[in-house]
């Protein structure tokens, strides 16, 4: 007896055997980390490293590595802001354009470190998220070849025709239709349009209702629903919507190859939907997390954030000092609302194939719905 497959034409264009790809999740390489990358490839999916945020050599290191584990088609996910604030490219030299700038925030931060009695560290080697640091990163995809690279937060026209020469299919990320025409209009292979349910940095638009508009709006390019979809019965919604794909985050947020700790690991398995709040504390721009003291200090600031990439450096000394009390407490944990639909820990390979069944189960029990007239 032939085994029923979920095929669309997003298997075909990627050469992979199921219409669901990993969201490449920031998080300094540990929420995609290779072996997880890997094992959604090898589970018929098509992995996706999270680039943002890792220096060049640990991304090298990340794209080579998954190279060693899988044989299958992958990508790197970079952030590509339109909008960033004048900054030096080094971190010592930005925390003292905060001090200068910006005394009330910096003051803000440390009196958070001296209330949770962490020690003053520092990291020069995490990277900034400004044009140059961009620019290098993409120049590494590119050597490196890798089959797919998602644009996520910015304008990948620059890329595009560069991607092209070396045969790498281009994602565009969208949280409007408005965002949709401008990856359109910049030359992408496939849109992902990601609702305002998503983990992460995240628009103001639900799945529901952006899906089909931006279907709709840039026909025929393909699009990948993304946001709010942790099961099978979403990837068939997402379908159902006229995407071809689903672009899923949460779920392998608590895959046992994925390396955030285990704390987050648990609110994130023990977490209601309403758990998960927006908050511009951690890099400037919206971003859905784990509600925790942090974000909680700082909605009750009264500071206005600061423009990419300055949020997120003044929020780095208090990660890294979290990071080395051993204080994940502290440390924000982006995931989306699907969060109160994970009951538990499994093998990427297990997601993967629940997230596949449940589709089909989902679209044949949608056909007993069809009746003749």
């Amino acid at each position: 007896m032939e085994r029923q497959a979920l095929r669309t034409p997003l298997c075909d264009h990627l050469g992979i055997e199921y219409p669901i790809c990993l969201a490449g999740m920031g998080g300094r390489g540990k929420s995609t980390p290779p072996k997880l990358v890997a094992a959604v490839s090898n589970a018929g999916g098509l992995g996706v490293i999270g680039g943002s945020g890792l220096d060049l050599e640990d991304l090298r290191s990340c794209i080579q590595e998954v190279r060693s584990l899988t044989d299958k088609p992958f990508g790197v996910d970079l952030l590509l802001p339109v909008s960033l604030a004048e900054t030096a490219d080094t971190r010592p030299a930005v925390r003292e354009q905060l001090r200068r700038e910006y005394p009330k925030h910096v003051a803000f931060v440390q009196s958070l470190m001296r209330e949770f009695d962490l020690p003053d560290v520092f990291t020069e080697r995490k990277r900034l998220v400004t044009r140059k640091n961009v620019q290098e990163a993409v120049e590494v995809v590119l050597e490196e070849k890798v089959p797919v690279f998602a644009a996520a937060l910015g304008d990948p026209s620059w890329v595009v025709p560069m991607a092209r020469e070396q045969g790498i299919t281009v994602f565009g990320m969208a949280g409007s239709v408005r965002h949709a025409r401008r990856q359109m209009e910049a030359g992408v292979d496939i849109v992902v349009a990601q609702g305002y349910e998503a983990g992460g940095h995240t628009g103001r638009i639900a799945n529901f209702p952006l899906i089909p508009q931006v279907v709709d709006a840039i026909a025929p390019i393909p699009v990948i629903a993304a946001g709010g979809i942790g099961d099978g019965r979403g990837v068939a919604a997402a379908l159902a919507l006229g995407a071809v794909g689903a672009w899923v985050g949460t779920a392998f947020l608590v895959a046992e190859e994925c390396g955030i700790p285990d704390l987050h690991k648990e609110d994130i398995l023990r977490g209601a939907s309403e758990d998960f709040p927006t908050s511009r504390s951690s890099t400037g721009k919206p971003v859905r997390q784990f509600k925790n003291v942090v974000m909680d200090a700082w909605e009750n600031s009264d500071l206005d954030p600061l423009p990419m990439p300055l949020q997120g450096a003044l929020m780095e000394d208090l990660v890294d000092a979290a990071h080395k009390a051993g204080r994940n407490d502290l440390i924000n944990n982006p995931a989306g609302q699907i969060s109160g639909l994970l009951k538990e820990s499994k093998p990427a390979a297990t997601i993967m194939d629940e997230l596949v069944q449940g589709a089909l189960e989902a679209l044949q029990r949608l056909q007993g719905f069809v009746a003749l007239a």
